[in-house]
């Protein structure tokens, strides 16, 4: 087999476009997961007991049905509810809201970790219970937490390629689209999956910055 120089060049215009839409899918998801399971996360210590069981079902529900089944529901059962988006933003959500269930396990697990004194501490200074969250606890579990969280970036990267199913043409979708067109397979696959490495380790680059930073 002879590669070929040429297709690699024919394909680089289509794989920067997915490249593009790679990239968007993973820092929203990433944003819409970090800030959803944070919100999980909060819900499931609320002393009602009505906010945490249906948080809990709906969670549990997510985290243990395949993203590919989500993706599905989303972008073919929605539009005949009236709720239609567009696919991108489909893939972003499904994205975002599947793996805000495992984002909610982490912090769960940091605020846990916080000693009891801060808690004691901030009630002997009589700190209202929001400033008690947003200034001692919620500072000292997420710098704990940023290295699972980080894992957790890497796999939504992996899994950006499901997008290719709802038509979200990503970089597994550009290159797909390019070896049926040109009949030309080995190129565009093999820069794709050198592309998902190099990203992969600049997003554990700046994920192990970020992590220095924080223990500081």
């Amino acid at each position: 087999m002879k590669w070929d120089w040429s297709a690699v060049s024919g394909f680089m215009p289509q794989f920067w476009e997915g490249l593009q839409v790679t990239l968007q899918a993973l820092a929203l998801g990433s944003l819409i997961s970090f800030a959803l399971g944070l919100v999980w996360a909060l819900l499931m210590r609320t002393p009602t007991r009505w906010v945490r069981w249906p948080v809990g079902v709906v969670t549990e529900f997510v985290r243990n049905t395949p993203l590919l089944v989500q993706l599905f529901f989303l972008f073919y059962v929605l539009p005949e509810w009236g709720l239609t988006f567009s696919a991108l933003a489909t893939g972003v959500f499904a994205i975002g809201l599947h793996y805000s269930t495992y984002t909610m396990q982490v912090y769960r697990a940091g605020i846990e970790a916080v000693p009891v004194g801060q808690w004691e501490a901030a009630t002997a200074l009589n700190l209202p219970r929001r400033r008690t969250w947003t200034a001692v606890i919620l500072p000292q579990a997420i710098r704990r937490v940023v290295p699972a969280l980080g894992n957790y970036v890497i796999s939504m990267l992996k899994d950006t390629p499901m997008l290719m199913v709802i038509t979200v043409l990503e970089m597994l979708g550009q290159a797909r689209l390019y070896s049926q067109q040109h009949f030309q397979f080995t190129e565009p696959l093999t820069v794709i999956g050198v592309a998902f490495i190099l990203v992969s380790y600049l997003a554990s680059l700046l994920l192990r910055t970020l992590e220095r930073r924080l223990v500081r």
